[in-house]
């Protein structure tokens, strides 16, 4: 008998950059995939997420993780949500890395910051874990256009085994509604997590 797959554990890190809603998004299918998700908000992040969506969400950490597990309907423990200068949080040490780490969206500061190693908070702490024990980094970023400077720092993460996505949907599904183009952006980061959904069929499946 075959041992069933064991979903992994993911730390999703959002930043104050526009798209709120691919985080969001892709936090409710972690949680129905089963995974263990570890949560960091930065300030700006906050701020975007009531800008971009209608969600409200309350300052602290301990009282966001309450309201993400109630919204998503998680298990007991199945989001774990860290103040940005908590040191002591597992993911702050190469002794407790989740299996993945997703920045999204991530602003081209967060890219800077992670690809200097500056380690400043939780955030860009865990990124820079992801990256010394080899575990799946995968930044999603939202800017355009980019700068020499941000694509210096792209480049300089992809060789250290980083994975580039930048939030560019595809249309070639003839998306029908803004959750037709979420799903999009969903799907290829689950695709690159190893986490099956029903999101977006793969290329060559179904009708184009």
């Amino acid at each position: 008998m075959s041992k069933e797959k064991k979903p992994p554990s993911v730390t999703l890190i959002m930043t104050g950059a526009s798209g709120a809603v691919y985080g969001l998004r892709l936090l409710e299918e972690l949680v129905k995939s089963g995974s263990q998700i570890y949560v960091l908000l930065s300030r700006p992040a906050h701020i975007v997420i009531k800008m971009e969506t209608d969600l409200q969400l309350p300052a602290r950490a301990s009282e966001v993780e309450l309201f993400f597990s109630k919204e998503y309907h998680a298990k007991a423990g199945q989001i774990r949500v860290f103040e940005k200068e908590q040191w002591l949080a597992p993911i702050a040490s190469g002794s407790g890395v989740a299996d993945a780490t997703v920045v999204c969206p991530c602003t081209t500061g967060t890219l800077s910051s992670i690809a200097m190693g500056s380690s400043k908070n939780l955030l860009e702490r865990a990124a820079d874990v992801a990256l010394k024990e080899r575990k799946k980094l995968i930044l999603v970023i939202r800017e355009t256009p980019f700068s020499d400077i941000h694509l210096e720092n792209m480049l300089k993460l992809s060789r250290m085994g980083a994975v580039i996505m930048p939030a560019n949907p595809g249309f070639y599904f003839k998306p029908e509604s803004l959750n037709d183009i979420v799903d999009f952006m969903v799907a290829r980061i689950l695709d690159h997590l190893n986490i099956e959904h029903v999101l977006q069929e793969a290329w060559g499946e179904g009708t184009l």
